[in-house]
C-alpha cells in the first residue's frame, strides 16, 4: 500500500512539474500609440519570436497596452504590463521605455526597448557599446548620410530644410543636432523650429514657409501622428515634404520618404528578447542600429505631379515610385 502511495505521489507530482514546465511565457509590450510604423514594430517582434520558436499561444503569451501618444497615461499602462507578471518587457519608443525603465530597473524584469533613435541621449543606456541596468534594445536611428543623399538626387536645387521637433524628446533633440551637422556635407542647411504640442503644428509650420526649399519629418512622437496638419500647411505653400515613414507617402500625404525597415527593427528587438530568455545579461548586450542597406525610398507619383516636379534622371531606376 505504501508503495502504491508513493508511486501516486510521484506520479502527481510530475504530472504537476510537467504542466508547470509547459506555462507559456509571459512578455508585456508596452507602445505609445497605434501608428502603422509602431504597429509594424510590434508585428516585426511577434514575427521574429515565431521564427525563433517561440509560437504565440503555445511558447509565449503577449500582454499589449499603449497609451494613446499620452504621456500621462503611460503609468497606468505600465502598472498593467506589471501586473501580469511578465518574464520580459518589450517597450516601443523613447517615451515608453523612459517611463518601463523607471518602473522595472528595480524589479528584476528585463526590458527591452524598440523604436528608440538614440538610447544613449535618452537616459536608457550609459553608451553604444553596451546595454544598461536589465536593459537593452534596438535602435531606429536612420541612415543620415543616406536620407540627405536621396534628398539631393530628389530635390537637387534645395537648399534649406525645415525640421519640426519637440524640443522636450530626447529623440528629437539628438537627431536634430546629428542632421544639422551633417547637412552641409550635402550642400543643405537645418532651420528648425520646436513644437511642444500638437495644436501649434500649423502655427509652427507656416513660420517656416518662405524660409525653407523642403520640410523633413523626424521619427518624433509628437510630430508623427499630426502629419495631416503638417501637409495641409505644406501643400499650401507647394513645399515639398520628405517623411522618415512610408506609410504617409505610400497615402500620397508627403512627396516622398527615406526609411529604416521597421518590422526589421522588430525582429531585431526579438533577437535580443530571446538572448536574455535563453540566460543573457541585458545589461552587457549592446543596443542595436539599423544597417545602411536596410533602408528603401518611396516617391508618391501624384505630390510629383501636384508639386509639378519631374522624376530626376538619378533616380530613373530607383523603383520607389507609389502610383
Amino acid at each position: 500500500m505504501k508503495f502504491h502511495l508513493f508511486a501516486a505521489l510521484i506520479a502527481s507530482t510530475s504530472f504537476f512539474a510537467a504542466q508547470a514546465a509547459a506555462e507559456p511565457i509571459k512578455i508585456g509590450i508596452a507602445n505609445f500609440g497605434p501608428h502603422p510604423v509602431l504597429n509594424a514594430v510590434v508585428k516585426g517582434f511577434k514575427d521574429g519570436m515565431t521564427k525563433r520558436g517561440y509560437s504565440e499561444g503555445k511558447d509565449v503569451v503577449y500582454t499589449y497596452t499603449h497609451a494613446s501618444f499620452k504621456p500621462n497615461l503611460l503609468p497606468q499602462a505600465l502598472a498593467k504590463i506589471q501586473a501580469g507578471k511578465p518574464k520580459l518587457v518589450i517597450t516601443v519608443t523613447t517615451p515608453v521605455s523612459q517611463a518601463g525603465k523607471k518602473m522595472f530597473a528595480d524589479k528584476g524584469i528585463p526590458q527591452v526597448f524598440t523604436a528608440v533613435t538614440d538610447p544613449v541621449a535618452a537616459g536608457l543606456t550609459p553608451s553604444w557599446s553596451k546595454g544598461g541596468n536589465n536593459i537593452t534594445g534596438a535602435s531606429d536611428l536612420q541612415d543620415m548620410d543616406g536620407v540627405f543623399a536621396f534628398m539631393r538626387k530628389l530635390l537637387p536645387t534645395a537648399k534649406k530644410i525645415g525640421v519640426p521637433f519637440n524640443p522636450g524628446e530626447a529623440n528629437d533633440a539628438s537627431l536634430v543636432k546629428t542632421m544639422e551637422r551633417m547637412a552641409p556635407k550635402h550642400g543643405f542647411s537645418v532651420t528648425k523650429v520646436g513644437v511642444d504640442k500638437t495644436s501649434d503644428i500649423p502655427v509652427r509650420v507656416q513660420s517656416l514657409m518662405g524660409k525653407v526649399d523642403t520640410v523633413f519629418v523626424l521619427p518624433s512622437n509628437l510630430i508623427s501622428p499630426a502629419v495631416p496638419a503638417l501637409v495641409a500647411v505644406t501643400r499650401r505653400n507647394k513645399v515639398p515634404v520628405i517623411d522618415y515613414s512610408p506609410t504617409s507617402t505610400k497615402a500620397h500625404q508627403t512627396l516622398a520618404s527615406y526609411t529604416v525597415d521597421w518590422s526589421g527593427i522588430g525582429g531585431i528587438t526579438a533577437g535580443l528578447a530571446v538572448n536574455i530568455l535563453k540566460g543573457g545579461d541585458a545589461s552587457a548586450m549592446a543596443p542595436v542600429k539599423p544597417k545602411a542597406e536596410a533602408h528603401q525610398g518611396f516617391i508618391s507619383g501624384k505630390r510629383l505631379k501636384a508639386l509639378g516636379m519631374k522624376l530626376p534622371s538619378s533616380l530613373a531606376g530607383c523603383d520607389c515610385i507609389v502610383k
